[in-house]
């Protein structure tokens, strides 16, 4: 994509977003003479333009995908709308103009440039891509902004700009972290279950899509796993070990941000549930130390020859399920209009949300919930504190269940 004479950015001829890996600017919009660069002699990265600023920037979290295409999405959105719609570079913007980006987020117009329609996912390299599905609620343009002041804070002190647009914004006081609101109740709860337990299994197709919906909701409920822990970890994963007093208990080795790897008690629930789902496709009830199989198994395909599902995949099935939920309670009457759009607005981080707050509600320890989750990182002599890993394994066990009805 070259873009050298922009038209007006609503006329009808008005260039359309290009991903950023495709995008080619002219000398004018590269930001290689951009009004807010610093001197060159100041710089300490080799890029000579915005784009290969930008793309620095973002090789800092190549460790992390889901941390990579959060951040890439929003730089890429901003550099769009400073090309497209402003006709200047990235390294040109005051804080006024990032303002009134700020502003866009909220009501990305004109849609037809901008936001993507229907509700199927695109390639990057489809036409019909868009780098918007619609508006931005105000927590996701709150958040778009902190991770841009954190890429122009990164390019003042690499010496690439001047100085950081958005380092004049108004400070708040930070307020209270906020109490997790996206979660389901136990009643939303046991209507997915109930949803999932009446899906049609006529079919060999509809089993294996009934038990993967099962498996998923499952694995994601009891082991509080993210969506990216659960594409990326394998069969193999889970081990067992024995106690002090020769007690089996199994366990999902689990690598979550910052390739942080913790211990997820994976429960005699859990474990009945991996067994039901492997029996489904044939395989035997426990899997094989070191096994490559993805913890999530495609309906179709020959055995042994499984793909990883991708996020995109996984977000499609939850959103199905939810989906199906939602209907199951509009159709008890208009009154249940409020709950069911809470559930078709659930995406997998709302299951991880679930899990944590029934566990909490259900007494477990808040230090066993957060060894759980990996919400801090485990100390170097962690890996010896065998007992009390073992009343972890036992408190989650006892008092955190999905208890399938079939």
């Amino acid at each position: 994509m070259e873009l050298l004479a922009l038209p007006p950015a609503d006329g009808p001829a008005a260039p359309l977003p290009t991903p950023l890996e495709r995008l080619r600017l002219s000398p004018a919009l590269s930001g290689a003479a951009g009004s807010n660069r610093a001197p060159a002699n100041a710089t300490r990265i080799a890029a000579a333009d915005d784009v290969a600023a930008v793309t620095a920037w973002l090789a800092r979290y190549a460790d992390s995908a889901a941390t990579l295409t959060a951040y890439r999405r929003e730089v890429e959105r901003l550099i769009l709308w400073t090309v497209l719609q402003l006709g200047k570079p990235l390294s040109s913007l005051t804080h006024e103009d990032l303002l009134t980006y700020e502003r866009f987020l909220a009501d990305p117009q004109p849609a037809m440039r901008w936001v993507l329609t229907g509700n199927k996912k695109l390639a990057r390299s489809h036409p019909g891509w868009r780098p918007f599905a619609g508006p931005l609620a105000p927590g996701s343009v709150r958040q778009a902004m902190v991770i841009l002041n954190a890429l122009f804070a990164w390019l003042t002190e690499a010496g690439y700009l001047a100085g950081n647009p958005l380092a004049l914004a108004r400070r708040r006081r930070a307020p209270a972290r906020p109490r997790i609101t996206r979660y389901l109740s136990h009643e939303l709860w046991a209507t997915v279950k109930e949803t999932v337990e009446a899906m049609p299994t006529e079919s060999a197709r509809e089993r294996l899509h009934a038990a993967r919906c099962r498996w998923v909701l499952s694995v994601l409920y009891l082991g509080g796993l993210r969506a990216s822990e659960l594409t990326s970890t394998t069969m193999g994963s889970f081990f067992c070990r024995r106690d002090a007093q020769s007690t089996e208990r199994w366990w999902l080795e689990v690598t979550g941000k910052g390739s942080k790897i913790r211990l997820v008690p994976a429960t005699d629930e859990l474990i009945a549930e991996l067994a039901r789902y492997r029996r489904a496709h044939a395989l035997p009830p426990t899997p094989q130390f070191g096994e490559t199989r993805p913890l999530v198994l495609p309906v179709i395909g020959k055995a042994g020859s499984e793909k990883p599902l991708s996020r995109g995949a996984l977000h499609l099935i939850l959103k199905e399920v939810f989906g199906m939920a939602a209907a199951r309670l509009r159709a008890r009457g208009p009154e249940w209009e409020g709950q069911a759009a809470v559930l078709a607005s659930a995406s997998a981080h709302w299951l991880r949300h679930t899990a944590g707050s029934h566990m909490t509600d259900q007494q477990v320890d808040l230090r066993f919930v957060r060894d759980n989750f990996g919400h801090s990182s485990l100390s170097t002599t962690s890996g010896y504190l065998h007992s009390e890993d073992d009343a972890r394994h036992e408190a989650t066990q006892e008092r955190h269940r999905i208890d399938w009805k079939k």
